[in-house]
């Protein structure tokens, strides 16, 4: 069978846990989202996981801390866990070398230190690139402080995923409020909001002309590409008024991969063929969120409307291709 990678797959330390805890943002209400279950799964990186993932025909786990991961705490405390949490990443891939690999998790509250631990995480670690999730507070990821990271990243010749969080208290406030806290909650994540916030970065570092500055490097969106994937002949118009150094879809089509997260839609995979091209879709579960009985991951990929060889460019190709450093300045 053709073996299968999924890179949107979450984990949570209890350190990281104790330190949302006793963080004055911590979560901001997504605590609700980790219970239960989906809590124990997340803290499992051991018997229980490798057997869901054989359930689902799952070979490869791409390890990522779960949002908001860093992006609250206090900069020593994230840097710290930082060092802490990629170390356990690489330990646990150490144990089973053949079913985890890991995304670096960053102390994006200390600006100084991120792209430090990225290069430390990649060529010391082994660790396959960078997990963001989206906004630090209030920075978003085309400031300033993160230009140091980008250009690493770009240098490595590794990716970074833009991962949704939480919009803002404010845009909270305006657009995601006014039912139920539950629903409120829901609508401001996974109802909605998480898929703006996320898309909307990416969109930023376009205008923002850090794909000038950096033209190889490379961003991940899941969900189908954050919403935006879907608006693209709006942006274009955008990008003639930004007078940016190329049109908005070549931003797209030459420096975004998009991934599943566990969404199963034939439509949704037929419209990122048409945009990004069979070269730029990668395959993810969404662990332990999307995690459904009946090998469902394993079956969208054998159903999906892709001949052989765009099914293992899905499956593990793309991946594989994206992730072996071939950037010569890497070396």
């Amino acid at each position: 069978m053709t073996k299968l990678i999924a890179i949107e797959e979450h984990f949570l330390t209890s350190a990281i846990r104790s330190a949302w805890a006793t963080s004055t943002i911590g979560q901001e209400g997504t605590d609700r989202l980790d219970q239960g279950i989906i809590d124990e799964r997340l803290a499992d990186l051991g018997a229980q996981r490798l057997a869901l993932m054989d359930e689902a025909g799952v070979d490869v786990q791409v390890l990522s801390v779960t949002t908001p991961a860093l992006h609250n705490l206090e900069p020593d405390q994230s840097v710290l866990l930082a060092r802490q949490t990629n170390d356990f990443v690489a330990a646990t891939i150490a144990e089973h070398p053949t079913r985890f690999q890991g995304f670096a998790t960053l102390p994006t509250a200390s600006p100084t230190h991120v792209a430090a631990e990225l290069e430390r995480s990649v060529t010391q670690l082994g660790l396959k690139g960078a997990m963001l999730c989206g906004r630090t507070r209030e920075k978003n990821l085309d400031h300033p402080d993160f230009l140091p990271l980008f250009e690493t990243a770009a240098r490595l010749g590794v990716p970074v995923f833009i991962h949704p969080q939480i919009p803002q208290r404010a845009v909270r406030d305006v657009y995601y409020s006014g039912f139920t806290d539950t629903v409120d909650t829901a609508f401001a994540t996974f109802g909605l909001g998480w898929h703006y916030e996320a898309g909307i970065q990416f969109v930023r570092l376009i205008v923002a002309g850090v794909f000038d500055k950096f033209p190889t490097l490379q961003l991940i969106l899941g969900h189908w590409g954050e919403v935006v994937l879907f608006y693209l002949e709006r942006m274009n118009a955008l990008g003639q008024i930004a007078k940016l150094q190329r049109p908005i879809a070549d931003y797209f089509r030459q420096n975004l991969y998009v991934t599943a997260s566990g969404m199963w839609s034939p439509a949704y995979l037929q419209r990122s063929l048409e945009i990004v091209g069979p070269e730029r879709i990668l395959f993810s579960t969404d662990y332990p969120y999307q995690y459904r009985p009946g090998r469902q991951a394993r079956s969208f990929l054998e159903q999906a409307p892709l001949s052989d060889e765009q099914k293992a460019l899905f499956a593990h190709g793309n991946w594989e291709q994206l992730t072996q450093r071939t950037n010569p300045q890497a070396n």
